[in-house]
């Protein structure tokens, strides 16, 4: 027998490991060292930043501004973390106006690169330098002994020199791509501040060369910015948007292209009180509107910048300040989509389209030879005079009414890699499995009837009135009377539906989230369970969450202390879970069960992770009705079609595409049929009338 393991004694790490490991979370990669400097220059007040890089930022990244410089006597504890001029309490937070607030940026840089600092306020005749090393202040210069600064020339504002970065972290270095691939993040980190802070110069260039990769003049628009680096093709179809809402406290202000312009990748930039930010509310709105706007495979360009009220936004909403939360987020989204469509709505009226001339020697289209008549069709017999008077509808208005007849997506050839038997679907490596059968276990399934749950609560009881209050009878008529066409594109969320002479095209992620809420606020207290077997570990789950989450640089926890806090979170609320949502968790930490929202729909369980992560941060655990009505958005989220955001579960196989284009025609649309009640805002900018009937008759004068 093997003898048994002797437990290790647990100490605590020491000052120098603590700090490496809390820089590692700060500082992945040159690009995230120059974001963290570029912000420090906006908030000193510069007109002027120059960067440069030697070696993809590796060997040498050196920043310049113009701004109001450092004091002296704050040089000593410049580096130390959590030393900062932004804020003095948490509350300020709430206050924030500044990029900046934790003071971890320079204190991380100096425990992975050699860090100097020339310094010069306008009230100093002369500059200060000072060189710093693990948090600490250091010799300038080698045989120097005393560490505190030396005075030199220098331009008033500051010189910040960062050299041989990760150079005691050799894992960290070697995990880097080459030096012109990190040289392409520092431009673009440089190039998306240039556009948001158009009256500030911003240089970019490799150390010794001529010419610069980045260079905006003092003055220069908005608009000139985007032109001078994505193209004039960009600038000239771009339009203005300016939207002001005192109610809602909200300032915006954008660029976006029009009709005429699409690019095969989608560019989008997000300022939210100056800061640059992920916020995906808004790109899946944009992404719904251009989507009927522009031909398929063509993505937009958007700029947009938001000045919200301080008090209404969180910068703590998230481990990371990559992400942001302010209330009335739905009425913000939905107040700039409609000013965005009156903008367009001339622009819509004109659009460029890309033809091919006629080759030589080919015919017309109108003169390609014709099938002959068979002589079945000459022999048959001509209807009777009374049936040839009987009066017939025009072709133009024939609709479409049969469900049995084909869909957009029975004229395209199945292709299944027969190499991938891919019947069971699992949430991780060794987690729990469903069986690909359960996801449509009938056509039929959604004919069971969902009861509505009976309940005392006061707050489900007006989270129901309101969903009452705020349907659109005619988009309901539209939703309950429509003929199901076709998925249009499954990674993008379109679906096309018909009703009676007219062609929609729906968005499908904010119609099904819509359904999937309003069918669990139905059965709140009374859902189905989905069992997990074996009910995988919750903190193994949180994890892979945490460690695809992109932004994780500026987090001012460390991964495990994100995992342990949702961790700790969910499991202290596993009783109320159990009781309203039949989420069971065990009191060893594992997940038993999940709400069943529709019968014979089965989520994609690769995005559980995500959902575990999502109420751990987006639910209001504070209030009943808050917490109700974010829980069940989350859980709907969770339940819209389609893949799993992360890297490794991006694309689908063609069987499990075609299981959710099957679950998406047979169960959702069904069911949104039966239970939807549809808030007009879908009508503003998710359900969009492609076309008509009557329409396409004058085009082509058949149907």
């Amino acid at each position: 027998m093997s003898a048994k393991p002797v437990p290790k004694p647990i100490r605590a790490l020491d000052a120098r490991t603590v700090s490496l490991v809390a820089a590692g979370e700060v500082i992945q990669r040159p690009s995230n060292c120059i974001k963290e400097l570029l912000e420090n220059c906006l908030d000193a007040g510069s007109t002027s930043i120059r960067v440069t890089v030697k070696e993809g930022g590796l060997k040498l990244l050196q920043i310049q501004d113009n701004g109001c410089g450092i004091r002296k006597a704050d040089l000593p504890i410049l580096c130390e973390r959590f030393t900062t001029s932004k804020i003095k309490a948490f509350e300020d937070l709430s206050q924030l106006g500044t990029y900046g607030f934790r003071g971890e940026a320079l204190a991380s840089i100096s425990h992975v690169a050699h860090l100097s600092v020339t310094t010069k306020t306008r009230d100093e005749s002369c500059a200060w330098k000072a060189a710093y090393s693990n948090g600490n202040m250091v010799p300038v210069k080698a045989g120097l002994k005393d560490s505190q600064p030396i005075p030199c020339a220098g331009n008033d504002g500051t010189l910040i020199v960062v050299e041989d970065l990760f150079y005691n972290t050799p894992t960290r270095l070697k995990s880097l791509r080459s030096s012109s691939d990190e040289y392409s993040r520092i431009v673009a980190v440089v190039l998306h501040y240039s556009i948001h802070n158009a009256g500030v110069s911003m240089v970019c260039k490799k150390a010794n060369a001529s010419t610069a990769d980045v260079n905006t003049a003092v003055g220069a628009s908005v608009n000139d910015n985007i032109g001078l680096h994505y193209g004039e093709a960009v600038r000239k179809e771009l339009v203005e948007v300016v939207v002001e809402h005192a109610e809602l406290g909200v300032k915006a202000k954008g660029w976006f292209s029009g009709a005429n312009y699409g690019a095969k990748k989608g560019t989008y930039l997000f300022f939210i009180n100056h800061r640059l930010v992920d916020c995906t509310p808004l790109k899946r709105a944009f992404e719904g509107f251009y989507g009927t706007l522009l031909a398929k495979g063509s993505h937009p360009f958007v700029y947009l910048s938001l000045e919200i009220d301080p008090t209404k936004v969180d910068v703590n909403v998230h481990p990371t300040k990559r992400e942001v939360g302010f209330e009335d987020q739905d009425e913000i989204v939905e107040l700039i989509c409609d000013a965005l469509a009156k903008k367009l709505e001339k622009a819509s009226e004109s659009r460029s389209f890309k033809v091919q001339t006629l080759l030589p020697g080919a015919r017309p289209i109108d003169e390609t030879s014709k099938p002959s008549r068979t002589k079945s069709d000459s022999s048959t017999p001509k209807a009777s005079t009374s049936s040839s008077n009987t009066r017939k509808a025009p072709p133009k208005s024939f609709v479409r009414t049969d469900h049995n007849t084909q869909t957009l997506d029975s004229m395209f050839v199945p292709v299944v890699d027969s190499d991938r038997p891919s019947k069971r679907r699992k949430t991780a490596e060794g987690g729990a499995e469903v069986e690909a059968s359960q996801q449509v276990e009938s056509q039929q399934a959604v004919r069971v009837k969902i009861p509505q749950s009976d309940t005392v609560l006061t707050s489900v009881k007006e989270l129901r009135a309101e969903v009452i209050e705020r349907n659109d009878e005619g988009l309901e008529a539209i939703v309950k009377n429509h003929v199901f066409v076709g998925v249009a594109d499954l990674q993008g969320s379109l679906s096309m539906l018909q009703h009676h002479q007219k062609l929609f095209l729906v968005n499908l992620a904010s119609l099904s989230e819509e359904l999937f809420y309003q069918l669990g606020l139905r059965q709140f207290g009374r859902f189905v369970r989905i069992k997990l077997n074996p009910p995988p570990p919750l903190r193994d789950l949180i994890r892979l969450a945490v460690e695809h989450e992109e932004g994780k640089e500026a987090a001012k926890m460390s991964t495990e202390e994100i995992i342990e806090r949702i961790h700790s979170l969910l499991v202290d609320q596993r009783a109320m879970l159990e009781e309203y949502f039949s989420l069971s968790i065990t009191e060893d930490g594992k997940l038993e069960s999940l709400p069943l929202i529709v019968p014979g729909y089965t989520p994609n369980l690769s995005k559980l992770p995500l959902f575990l992560i999502r109420i751990g941060i987006q639910v209001d655990w504070t209030a009943e009705k808050p917490c109700f009505e974010s829980f069940l958005r989350e859980l709907a989220f969770f339940y819209i079609p389609g893949p799993a955001p992360f890297a490794y579960d991006k694309e689908l196989t063609k069987e499990q595409e075609a299981s959710e284009t099957r679950q998406i025609q047979h169960v959702v649309f069904p069911a949104a049929k039966q239970y939807l009640l549809p808030p007009t805002r879908l009508l503003k900018k998710d359900v969009v009338q492609v076309t008509s009937l009557e329409s396409l008759y004058k085009v082509f004068e058949r149907c």
